[in-house]
């Protein structure tokens, strides 16, 4: 297949970028700085790597051979809270910007789109699920709230064959933190089991929807398997499986990977009123019988993430 990922110098990007290319399959990695090849990825040479920005220019990545798109650019959470014009460009403008080209050039294109469970906002039921309607309390979420829409109606039209994915939380992510609100998700594990501190601005009750990173990729390439009469042309939101750990369970993982000495290196810290605020407005357990169903899969405990990211240390 041909598979074009925007936001493909991100790390979930690169992931996936990677496992495609191992499979054999022709990428495109567009960015809006030239993004690199992965490192470990083999079949090199079926990757093509472009520099755009999508807020100006979005045809000129397309071709009308591309079988699927995975779209993961943008501003993350509490980026798009800090700078609100730049996050409605990016994760709005652009993205719109990004469909309108795609119906011109590729008209009926597998399109995979990367939201967030943050287009939730309280007050919730206790399971939320794709029936729930949205009331996000961020930027952020807002703007993935419309897009999914955008999505739903562009399916419906016959434009592309749209799949939206509710991200959890990923962690452990590896590489630097983010601007996203959750990056001390991954940052009290990654950083400590390479010796460096962390900043953790939760108490040991806070809760949190998790997904490992080798499981993302797993879903994520399940998608290109679905069929588009699996979901009603207007409905194409799939929660996608996660677990739910609080802090307490999260630092018995670390000690139980990384001794003591790695949980010393955790620095409690409290966060900013807002910042807190959008943490507390996410919720942490879902219905995710939908996702389930479409043959997509859950992550066994948060120590598995752990340990899986100690080993790719050791690598």
């Amino acid at each position: 297949m041909k598979i074009l990922i925007t936001g493909a110098g991100g790390f979930v990007g690169q992931l996936l970028a990677e496992h495609l290319l191992n499979d054999k399959h022709q990428v495109i990695l567009v960015d809006i700085f030239e993004p690199p090849v992965p490192q470990k990825a083999s079949n090199k040479q079926n990757a093509t790597t472009i520099k755009a920005d999508l807020a100006q220019d979005a045809s000129s990545v397309l071709s009308k051979d591309l079988d699927a798109l995975y779209v993961f650019h943008g501003i993350m959470s509490a980026g798009s809270e800090e700078n609100f014009d730049l996050g409605y460009r990016v994760n709005l403008h652009s993205t719109l910007n990004l469909l309108e080209a795609v119906r011109q050039v590729c008209p009926g294109v597998r399109w995979i789109y990367a939201s967030s469970t943050a287009i939730f906002g309280q007050p919730l039921p206790a399971m939320p699920s794709e029936a729930t309607v949205p009331t996000p309390q961020s930027s952020y979420g807002t703007q993935k709230m419309m897009i999914e829409a955008a999505i739903n109606d562009y399916t419906r039209r016959g434009f592309i064959n749209g799949f939206t994915l509710r991200f959890p939380t990923i962690s452990v992510r590896p590489g630097k933190p983010t601007q996203a609100a959750s990056s001390w998700m991954s940052g009290i594990i990654r950083e400590p089991l390479q010796g460096k501190e962390s900043v953790l601005p939760c108490d040991d009750d806070f809760e949190c929807w998790l997904c490992s990173p080798r499981t993302l990729v797993r879903n994520l390439v399940h998608t290109l398997t679905l069929q588009r009469e699996c979901m009603p042309t207007h409905v194409r939101q799939i929660m996608l499986p996660g677990i739910t750990a609080n802090v307490a369970q999260m630092m018995q993982a670390l000690k139980d990977v990384g001794g003591d000495q790695a949980v010393s290196l955790v620095k409690r810290e409290k966060a900013s009123p807002e910042i807190k605020a959008m943490l507390d407005s996410w919720p942490i357990r879902f219905d995710i019988s939908k996702a389930l169903g479409l043959g997509y899969v859950a992550d066994g405990s948060f120590k598995d993430a752990v340990e899986d990211f100690a080993a790719s240390l050791k690598e």
